[in-house]
């Protein structure tokens, strides 16, 4: 809106007041308040146009532009210092936990990240990385004391591959173990079952036997 008002050479009107037109004005000085006012007409309808239905009916009885301008600031700038402390409070309040995906609590980082600097704050690269690594689950205690004792510094988007690998080789490990415990336990399945055979075959033979010595085919 301000860069169509400039284009316009309307944005002056921000910050002018109405000439005066003293006790007796000349007709150039009716004339020249006359070209202001309807530039100031045009310019305030412009940004009226520009606002909700519900905001026009607030600021539409201002009575200039420059009047309705100081008042959409002050709003805007206050939301805008609202937006900054709910940005910041996100940034202070991440934290991983180990029930879910490391990587994607890392893109929810980044998105954070964005928002501070799409507010223009800014936050160095390494203040960045070493916030990340803080903010590692419990789990992954040891790799977070490995990349703390690192001495060369890394950016954000190789600590984000290394964090990829280090959860790939994880979710592996986690694999081998399950197909491991699935095996043993497949295993111990099959033993059990075949002594179990063994125990009944042995002990029909021996009923058996009995009844042969004793001369009777009762069971």
């Amino acid at each position: 809106m301000l860069f169509y008002l400039t284009t316009l050479n309307l944005a002056r009107f921000f910050q002018e007041d109405a000439p005066d037109l003293g006790e007796n004005p000349d007709r150039q000085t009716v004339a020249t308040m006359d070209a202001w006012k309807h530039s100031d007409f045009l310019c305030k309808n412009y940004i009226l146009n520009g606002l909700d239905n519900v905001l026009y009916n607030v600021y539409s009885p201002m009575v200039n532009v420059k009047a309705l301008w100081e008042s959409l600031e002050k709003k805007y700038k206050t939301e805008d210092v609202g937006s900054k402390k709910f940005v910041v409070g996100k940034f202070l309040d991440f934290k991983m936990v180990d029930s879910k995906i490391v990587i994607s609590q890392v893109q929810e980082f980044q998105l954070i990240l964005h928002d501070i600097h799409a507010e223009g704050m800014v936050l160095g690269e390494s203040f960045q990385v070493a916030a990340l690594i803080e903010n590692l689950p419990l789990t992954w205690k040891d790799f977070k004391n490995y990349l703390k004792h690192k001495r060369k510094e890394m950016k954000l988007e190789d600590l984000i591959v290394r964090l990829r690998i280090e959860e790939y080789n994880r979710q592996s490990e986690k694999k081998a173990e399950f197909c491991a415990i699935v095996l043993v336990h497949r295993v111990c399945n099959l033993e059990c079952s075949y002594f179990k055979r063994i125990a009944v075959v042995s002990w029909e033979t021996v009923v058996k036997n009995c009844q042969h010595r004793c001369g009777t085919n009762k069971s």
